[in-house]
Protein backbone atom coordinates (compact mmCIF):
# COMPACT_ATOMS: atom_id res chain seq x y z
CA UNK A 1 0.00 0.00 0.00
CA UNK A 2 2.83 2.79 0.64
CA UNK A 3 4.51 1.48 -2.79
CA UNK A 4 1.52 2.16 -4.21
CA UNK A 5 0.40 5.30 -2.53
CA UNK A 6 4.17 6.68 -3.35
CA UNK A 7 3.62 6.07 -6.74
CA UNK A 8 0.57 8.08 -6.81
CA UNK A 9 2.03 10.92 -5.24
CA UNK A 10 5.22 10.50 -7.54
CA UNK A 11 2.94 10.56 -10.96
CA UNK A 12 0.70 13.47 -9.27
CA UNK A 13 3.58 15.20 -8.40
CA UNK A 14 5.46 14.41 -12.40
CA UNK A 15 2.31 15.55 -13.68
CA UNK A 16 1.63 19.12 -12.10
CA UNK A 17 5.50 19.53 -13.32
CA UNK A 18 4.41 18.37 -17.06
CA UNK A 19 1.49 20.65 -16.94
CA UNK A 20 3.85 23.73 -15.41
CA UNK A 21 6.29 23.32 -18.05
CA UNK A 22 3.73 23.15 -20.74
CA UNK A 23 2.24 26.07 -19.74
CA UNK A 24 5.39 28.21 -19.29
CA UNK A 25 6.22 26.78 -23.16
CA UNK A 26 3.03 28.52 -24.21
CA UNK A 27 3.72 31.30 -26.15
CA UNK A 28 1.94 34.75 -25.21
CA UNK A 29 -0.61 35.79 -27.05
CA UNK A 30 0.33 38.38 -29.82
CA UNK A 31 -2.50 40.52 -29.24
CA UNK A 32 -2.26 43.30 -26.14
CA UNK A 33 -5.26 45.65 -24.69
CA UNK A 34 -4.76 48.29 -22.56
CA UNK A 35 -6.22 51.16 -21.08
CA UNK A 36 -6.08 54.49 -19.56
CA UNK A 37 -7.69 56.96 -17.75
CA UNK A 38 -6.48 60.60 -16.38
CA UNK A 39 -7.23 63.81 -14.75
CA UNK A 40 -5.48 67.01 -15.70
CA UNK A 41 -5.94 70.43 -14.37
CA UNK A 42 -5.59 71.83 -17.85
CA UNK A 43 -5.53 70.00 -21.23
CA UNK A 44 -2.45 71.22 -23.39
CA UNK A 45 -1.94 69.62 -26.75
CA UNK A 46 0.77 71.32 -28.34
CA UNK A 47 1.31 74.36 -26.34
CA UNK A 48 -2.43 75.21 -26.66
CA UNK A 49 -4.83 75.50 -23.82
CA UNK A 50 -7.92 72.88 -25.08
CA UNK A 51 -10.15 73.42 -22.09
CA UNK A 52 -9.05 77.00 -21.93
CA UNK A 53 -7.44 76.61 -18.34
CA UNK A 54 -10.01 74.27 -17.13
CA UNK A 55 -9.47 71.11 -16.28
CA UNK A 56 -10.30 67.58 -18.34
CA UNK A 57 -11.21 63.79 -17.43
CA UNK A 58 -9.12 61.83 -20.21
CA UNK A 59 -8.86 58.35 -21.19
CA UNK A 60 -8.07 55.70 -24.05
CA UNK A 61 -8.06 52.28 -25.50
CA UNK A 62 -5.08 50.45 -26.84
CA UNK A 63 -4.98 47.50 -28.70
CA UNK A 64 -1.55 46.65 -30.33
CA UNK A 65 -0.11 43.18 -31.99
CA UNK A 66 3.47 41.69 -31.71
CA UNK A 67 3.73 42.78 -35.46
CA UNK A 68 3.86 46.21 -34.30
CA UNK A 69 0.47 47.14 -36.03
CA UNK A 70 -1.81 49.25 -33.54
CA UNK A 71 -5.27 50.66 -33.02
CA UNK A 72 -6.65 53.28 -30.60
CA UNK A 73 -9.43 55.59 -29.12
CA UNK A 74 -8.63 57.91 -27.13
CA UNK A 75 -10.85 61.06 -25.52
CA UNK A 76 -10.96 64.68 -23.42
CA UNK A 77 -13.66 67.10 -22.89
CA UNK A 78 -12.87 70.70 -24.88
CA UNK A 79 -14.06 74.12 -24.30
CA UNK A 80 -12.71 75.66 -27.17
CA UNK A 81 -15.42 74.81 -29.87
CA UNK A 82 -18.12 77.20 -28.48
CA UNK A 83 -15.58 79.74 -26.78
CA UNK A 84 -12.91 79.49 -29.75
CA UNK A 85 -14.59 78.32 -32.95
CA UNK A 86 -17.98 79.51 -32.62
CA UNK A 87 -19.75 75.88 -32.06
CA UNK A 88 -23.26 76.15 -30.84
CA UNK A 89 -22.69 73.06 -28.64
CA UNK A 90 -20.03 71.30 -28.60
CA UNK A 91 -17.57 69.90 -25.52
CA UNK A 92 -15.83 66.48 -26.64
CA UNK A 93 -12.35 65.63 -28.65
CA UNK A 94 -12.60 61.69 -29.95
CA UNK A 95 -9.04 60.53 -31.65
CA UNK A 96 -9.14 57.67 -33.56
CA UNK A 97 -5.75 56.48 -34.47
CA UNK A 98 -3.57 53.63 -36.19
CA UNK A 99 -0.33 52.85 -37.29
CA UNK A 100 2.59 50.41 -37.24
CA UNK A 101 5.50 51.08 -34.85
CA UNK A 102 9.50 48.77 -35.09
CA UNK A 103 12.69 49.38 -34.65
CA UNK A 104 15.83 49.08 -37.01
CA UNK A 105 18.81 48.16 -35.16
CA UNK A 106 18.66 51.15 -31.78
CA UNK A 107 16.36 53.32 -33.92
CA UNK A 108 12.93 53.14 -33.39
CA UNK A 109 10.01 54.37 -35.94
CA UNK A 110 6.13 54.57 -36.12
CA UNK A 111 4.06 55.55 -38.96
CA UNK A 112 0.22 56.14 -38.61
CA UNK A 113 -2.54 58.32 -38.86
CA UNK A 114 -5.05 59.45 -36.65
CA UNK A 115 -9.11 61.30 -37.19
CA UNK A 116 -9.97 64.37 -34.45
CA UNK A 117 -13.73 64.66 -34.07
CA UNK A 118 -14.87 66.73 -32.47
CA UNK A 119 -18.76 65.81 -32.48
CA UNK A 120 -21.23 68.99 -31.65
CA UNK A 121 -23.33 71.83 -33.34
CA UNK A 122 -22.08 74.48 -35.68
CA UNK A 123 -23.19 77.81 -35.75
CA UNK A 124 -23.63 78.22 -39.49
CA UNK A 125 -21.06 81.64 -39.25
CA UNK A 126 -19.34 80.41 -41.97
CA UNK A 127 -16.28 79.16 -39.52
CA UNK A 128 -14.82 76.17 -40.87
CA UNK A 129 -15.68 72.96 -38.96
CA UNK A 130 -13.06 71.00 -36.24
CA UNK A 131 -12.74 67.84 -37.68
CA UNK A 132 -8.95 67.25 -38.59
CA UNK A 133 -6.81 64.11 -40.24
CA UNK A 134 -3.08 64.17 -39.87
CA UNK A 135 -0.91 61.37 -41.01
CA UNK A 136 2.30 61.59 -39.12
CA UNK A 137 6.21 59.60 -39.05
CA UNK A 138 8.47 59.50 -35.93
CA UNK A 139 11.98 58.13 -35.75
CA UNK A 140 13.57 57.61 -32.32
CA UNK A 141 16.96 57.19 -30.18
CA UNK A 142 17.58 56.11 -26.78
CA UNK A 143 15.83 59.20 -24.92
CA UNK A 144 15.23 61.28 -28.54
CA UNK A 145 12.55 61.60 -30.65
CA UNK A 146 11.26 63.31 -33.48
CA UNK A 147 8.18 63.29 -35.20
CA UNK A 148 6.51 65.04 -37.97
CA UNK A 149 2.32 65.33 -38.58
CA UNK A 150 1.40 66.63 -42.19
CA UNK A 151 -2.30 67.44 -42.56
CA UNK A 152 -4.77 65.88 -44.89
CA UNK A 153 -8.05 68.10 -44.05
CA UNK A 154 -9.43 71.31 -45.31
CA UNK A 155 -9.44 72.54 -42.03
CA UNK A 156 -6.83 71.48 -38.87
CA UNK A 157 -8.12 72.12 -35.47
CA UNK A 158 -10.42 74.71 -37.06
CA UNK A 159 -8.30 76.89 -38.86
CA UNK A 160 -8.57 76.79 -42.42
CA UNK A 161 -10.09 76.60 -44.69
CA UNK A 162 -7.72 75.49 -47.37
CA UNK A 163 -5.63 74.60 -44.59
CA UNK A 164 -4.37 71.25 -45.90
CA UNK A 165 -0.69 70.92 -46.34
CA UNK A 166 -0.27 72.36 -42.76
CA UNK A 167 2.74 70.40 -40.82
CA UNK A 168 3.78 70.18 -37.54
CA UNK A 169 6.94 69.14 -36.45
CA UNK A 170 8.89 68.54 -32.83
CA UNK A 171 11.75 67.16 -30.87
CA UNK A 172 10.87 65.77 -27.53
CA UNK A 173 13.38 64.27 -24.49
CA UNK A 174 12.46 61.88 -21.88
CA UNK A 175 15.29 61.11 -19.62
CA UNK A 176 14.70 58.50 -16.74
CA UNK A 177 16.56 59.93 -13.19
CA UNK A 178 18.54 56.21 -12.21
CA UNK A 179 15.93 53.60 -10.81
CA UNK A 180 14.17 56.38 -8.81
CA UNK A 181 10.70 56.05 -10.90
CA UNK A 182 11.10 60.14 -11.76
CA UNK A 183 11.20 60.89 -15.60
CA UNK A 184 12.31 64.52 -16.99
CA UNK A 185 11.12 65.77 -20.71
CA UNK A 186 11.41 68.58 -22.53
CA UNK A 187 9.74 69.50 -25.69
CA UNK A 188 10.05 72.22 -28.59
CA UNK A 189 7.53 72.43 -32.10
CA UNK A 190 6.82 74.72 -34.30
CA UNK A 191 3.04 74.73 -35.97
CA UNK A 192 3.00 76.09 -39.74
CA UNK A 193 -0.65 76.66 -41.05
CA UNK A 194 -0.62 76.69 -45.01
CA UNK A 195 -2.92 79.82 -46.32
CA UNK A 196 -3.36 81.34 -42.39
CA UNK A 197 0.08 82.65 -41.49
CA UNK A 198 -1.49 84.23 -38.40
CA UNK A 199 -2.17 80.73 -37.02
CA UNK A 200 1.81 80.27 -36.86
CA UNK A 201 3.46 79.45 -33.41
CA UNK A 202 6.53 77.65 -31.43
CA UNK A 203 5.67 76.25 -28.48
CA UNK A 204 7.92 74.46 -25.93
CA UNK A 205 7.14 72.46 -22.55
CA UNK A 206 9.35 71.07 -19.79
CA UNK A 207 8.09 68.13 -17.41
CA UNK A 208 8.51 65.53 -14.61
CA UNK A 209 6.70 62.19 -13.87
CA UNK A 210 6.92 60.02 -11.15
CA UNK A 211 5.89 55.96 -11.65
CA UNK A 212 3.80 55.64 -7.99
CA UNK A 213 4.69 52.16 -8.63
CA UNK A 214 7.97 52.86 -6.85
CA UNK A 215 6.11 53.42 -3.69
CA UNK A 216 4.08 49.60 -3.60
CA UNK A 217 1.59 47.89 -5.27
CA UNK A 218 -1.07 50.40 -4.27
CA UNK A 219 0.49 52.81 -6.85
CA UNK A 220 1.17 50.34 -9.98
CA UNK A 221 0.04 52.30 -13.01
CA UNK A 222 -0.57 55.47 -11.38
CA UNK A 223 1.71 58.11 -12.86
CA UNK A 224 1.95 62.07 -11.50
CA UNK A 225 2.75 64.45 -13.79
CA UNK A 226 3.82 68.38 -13.78
CA UNK A 227 4.97 70.34 -16.82
CA UNK A 228 5.39 73.98 -17.86
CA UNK A 229 4.05 75.17 -21.11
CA UNK A 230 4.45 78.36 -23.38
CA UNK A 231 4.42 79.65 -26.82
CA UNK A 232 4.81 82.52 -28.93
CA UNK A 233 1.59 82.50 -30.70
CA UNK A 234 -0.06 85.36 -32.10
CA UNK A 235 -2.33 86.87 -29.28
CA UNK A 236 -4.62 88.20 -31.47
CA UNK A 237 -5.44 85.25 -33.35
CA UNK A 238 -5.64 82.34 -30.28
CA UNK A 239 -7.98 84.51 -27.98
CA UNK A 240 -11.45 83.40 -27.17
CA UNK A 241 -14.39 85.27 -27.59
CA UNK A 242 -14.34 85.47 -23.37
CA UNK A 243 -11.16 86.87 -23.46
CA UNK A 244 -8.51 84.07 -22.44
CA UNK A 245 -5.25 83.52 -24.51
CA UNK A 246 -4.87 79.95 -24.85
CA UNK A 247 -1.36 80.13 -25.82
CA UNK A 248 0.03 81.64 -22.35
CA UNK A 249 2.34 80.26 -20.13
CA UNK A 250 0.68 77.38 -17.99
CA UNK A 251 1.61 75.11 -15.47
CA UNK A 252 -0.44 72.08 -15.30
CA UNK A 253 -0.82 68.96 -12.94
CA UNK A 254 -2.35 65.63 -13.88
CA UNK A 255 -2.63 62.10 -12.39
CA UNK A 256 -3.15 58.94 -14.71
CA UNK A 257 -3.84 55.59 -14.54
CA UNK A 258 -2.65 52.56 -16.98
CA UNK A 259 -4.43 49.12 -17.28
Amino acid sequence: MKKRAHACVLTGLLGAFASTFAMADEPASPHVLSANIGLASNYIFRGISQTGGEAAIQGGLDYSHRSGAYLGAWGSNVGWLTEFQGYQSGSMELDIYGGYRNAIGPVSYDVGAMRYLYPGSKNGGGLPGAWTTEAYVSAGWKWFTAKYSYYLSDSVFGVGPNADGSGYFDISGSLPVGETGLTLGAHWGTFNFRNVGAADYDDWKVSAAFDMGKLGKVGDGVTLGVAYTDTNAERRFWTQANGEYLGKGTTTVSISKAF
